[in-house]
Order: structure tokens, then C-alpha cells, then sequence
């Protein structure tokens, strides 16, 4: 009778251990998205070590979506951020690790953070040298506007249509920024994309690059770009920040950002604090951002149709500010006296994929002329681009916020 009863015990016991273990909960309603996220966060985690696909953001942000679909692990609860907003209220009794990790998201510190690391790692010099770039800078983000409206056609909010649209920058930590603050439900999509497409810059530009442009506009060779003064580049961030807070309060926190850390690399005085967020202060909070956000990567707000849509615009949002940037480079050669045109294929690096677009450049030019180094001179576009899609996500802020 008591071997029985013990028995009986035991069982209960492991029946009771099973259903509160976390397998037991995948055979709950909606244990099956769980299960199909892990499966997803692990061939991302394959893409960043296997494939190295942008392994510094996506391997932290793959790893974060794996954390979150853990069934029982609560370490991140949405519900903490719901309609927008932080719900202080109940956040200290239930708030999970990430939770407080992601906090850094939902108030736009680490974006920030990463921009002062981005701008300490610039140079500004080639857009100094050759300020005609910042019209190919800025025509790169032709696909966040267009998208924007293409996406607001097919039936998703004026806020979501922003969010999707600055995936057209190629600029991971603005479309963030933006995202958290207008569309924060789909801030784990768009961050994969936006990264994802980051990484596919090689293969998505060239095609589109070659389709514009004729064998002999690709040959074009450029002059060498004027030497920059010192006293120029100190006084660019400042000149900048000042310019494109009062036009734009909204851009503010990004372009400041950015020209903070720009002055510290120039100005030849803070070598210690340029250094350390250059590398220290970018990879702790490299670490945090990619946890957080692909911790709001669950299964309800991740496997729907809007997920299937936000990658499919995505790259067509970047798509169109390739060909943007090269359809202005060949408008400007029409006014452009002979000796001094533009090689069409640098209006492609004015997308912000800071320095990989200036680099695809350079090779597919390289391709049809050993001799023509256009690297230099896609710089100019390409760091144009960076402060560009900062002012555009400051202008969807703006008008959506």
C-alpha cells in the first residue's frame, strides 16, 4: 500500500515537473510559434556565424529572439510596452532581464549611443571636398518616401508605413530609433530586414547599378578630390548640428549624436574618448541593442502576413535608393561641363551602408577600368547617406510621431 502510494507520488510529481518545465508548455495554445521562432533564431545564428551576415548586430539579435520564445524563461514581457507606451506601474513586480535591457530601445539611448561610435569611426573629408554629394546622399533616400507610400497604399497605418520606409536607408541604428518610437510591434521585423539587407549590398546593387548606366558612363574617371583642411573638419560637425537641429529639432538626437563623436576624432584632444567609443562604449551597446530587439521577435507580432510584406518593401526600399542615387549622378552630368562629370555608379553608395556601398562601388567600376579608383569619391555619397536617412527618419518623426 505504500509502495503503491509512493508510487502515485512520483508520478504526480513528474507529471507536475513536465507540464512546468517548458517543454511541457510548447503543447499550450500557441506553443507552436515558439517553436517554429527557435527554429527561425537558430538559422539566423547560422547566417551570422556560418555566413557572417552582419554577425556583430545579427548574431546579438538572433540570440535575443531565442531568449524570448523560451517558453517559461519570462525574461522579456511585451505586454510592459503595449500601446506604445513603458507601464511603469506593473513593470518592477513583473519586469524579465531584457526588460530592463530594452529599455534602452523604447527611450532611444542605444541608437544614440551607436551614432556617436559611428560618427567617431567617419570621415566626413570626401563630402567636405566634394559637396555635391550630399544631393546623391540625399537622393538615396528617394526609397524611403516612395516606399512609404507604397506601403501606406497596401493598407498598413501612416506610423507603420515610416517604420518601413527608413529600411530604405540601409541604416540599422536609425531604424531602430525610428521604429521604436512608431511602430514598436514590428521593430523585431524590421530590424532583421534592415540588417539583413545591410548585408546583401553586394548582391542587391550591382544588377541594379549596371541596369542604369551604359559601359561608358561606368568608365567615367573622376579628378582627385582637394585636400581637406583640419580647421574644415572641426567646423563641419558643428556647422552641421546647428543647421539641421534648428531646421529639423526632431533629427536632432541622431546628427547630434553623430557629429559628437565626428568632433572627437577631429578635433585631436580627446583621443581617449574618441577611442573608447570607437570601440568600448559601440560593442557594449552593440550587445544590448541586439538583445533587445530581437527579443520583441515573438511569435504573435513575427509570424504574420505584415512580416512577409515588411521584407518584401524592404527591399524595395532599398532597391529604389540605389537606383535614386544613380539616377541623380546621371541628371547632374547633363548640366556638367566635360572633365568634371560624375561616375554614375558612386550615386549607389548613398544609401548609409557605411563604408560597403562606397566599396561596391569601387568594384563594380574596377570591373569595366582597372585603372579608376572610385572609392574616395564614394565616400562622399556614402557618409552623405548617414546623415541623410538621419534627417529622414527626423522628418517621418516629425510628421508621424
Amino acid at each position: 500500500m505504500i509502495s503503491l502510494l509512493q508510487s502515485n507520488f512520483i508520478l504526480e510529481s513528474l507529471t507536475d515537473f513536465v507540464n512546468q518545465s517548458g517543454f511541457g508548455l510548447f503543447f499550450e495554445d500557441g506553443g507552436w510559434k515558439m517553436a517554429v521562432m527557435i527554429g527561425i533564431a537558430c538559422f539566423l545564428l547560422w547566417l551570422a556565424i556560418k555566413k557572417q551576415f552582419e554577425p556583430l548586430l545579427l548574431l546579438p539579435i538572433a540570440f535575443g529572439m531565442l531568449l524570448t520564445n523560451l517558453p517559461g524563461a519570462e525574461m522579456f514581457h511585451s505586454e510592459l510596452f503595449a500601446g506604445g507606451h513603458v507601464h511603469w506601474d506593473i513593470f518592477v513586480d513583473k519586469a524579465g532581464l531584457i526588460d530592463y535591457l530594452y529599455l534602452g530601445v523604447k527611450l532611444g539611448i542605444y541608437p544614440c549611443l551607436i551614432f556617436v561610435g559611428v560618427g567617431a569611426m567617419t570621415d566626413f573629408g570626401p563630402l567636405i571636398a566634394n559637396p555635391k554629394s550630399f544631393l546623391l546622399g540625399a537622393a538615396a533616400q528617394l526609397g524611403i518616401f516612395a516606399t512609404f507610400i507604397g506601403a501606406y497604399a497596401i493598407g498598413f497605418a501612416p506610423n507603420e508605413c515610416g517604420s518601413i520606409g527608413i529600411i530604405g536607408g540601409a541604416d540599422g541604428p536609425t531604424s531602430i530609433f525610428l521604429t521604436a518610437r512608431l511602430a514598436p510591434d514590428l521593430l523585431g521585423p524590421i530590424a532583421i530586414a534592415a540588417y539583413s539587407y545591410m548585408a546583401l549590398v553586394p548582391v542587391i546593387q550591382p544588377p541594379i547599378m549596371k541596369a542604369l548606366t551604359t559601359k561608358k558612363e561606368r568608365m567615367i574617371k573622376m579628378t582627385q578630390l582637394r585636400q581637406v583642411s583640419k580647421t574644415e573638419k572641426i567646423l563641419f560637425p558643428v556647422i552641421i548640428t546647428i543647421i539641421i537641429s534648428l531646421l529639423l529639432p526632431s533629427a536632432a538626437p541622431l546628427v547630434g549624436c553623430l557629429m559628437l563623436g565626428n568632433l572627437m576624432k577631429e578635433c585631436g584632444v580627446v583621443d581617449r574618448l574618441s577611442k573608447t567609443v570607437q570601440n568600448e562604449l559601440m560593442n557594449i551597446v552593440v550587445i544590448f541593442l541586439g538583445i533587445s530587439v530581437g527579443a520583441t521577435a515573438t511569435g504573435d507580432s513575427f509570424l504574420s502576413v505584415k512580416t512577409i510584406f515588411i521584407l518584401c518593401l524592404g527591399i524595395l526600399a532599398f532597391s529604389m535608393g540605389t537606383a535614386g542615387g544613380v539616377i541623380l549622378a546621371k541628371i547632374m552630368n547633363l548640366f556638367a561641363k566635360e572633365g568634371k562629370k560624375i561616375n554614375p555608379l558612386i550615386g549607389s553608395a548613398g544609401v548609409s551602408a557605411v563604408p560597403m556601398a562606397a566599396r561596391v562601388s569601387q568594384t563594380v567600376g574596377q570591373e569595366y577600368d582597372k585603372s579608376n579608383f572610385l572609392l574616395m569619391h564614394a565616400m562622399g555619397p556614402n557618409v552623405a547617406g548617414v546623415v541623410g536617412s538621419a534627417v529622414a527618419a527626423g522628418i517621418l518623426l516629425a510628421l508621424l510621431g
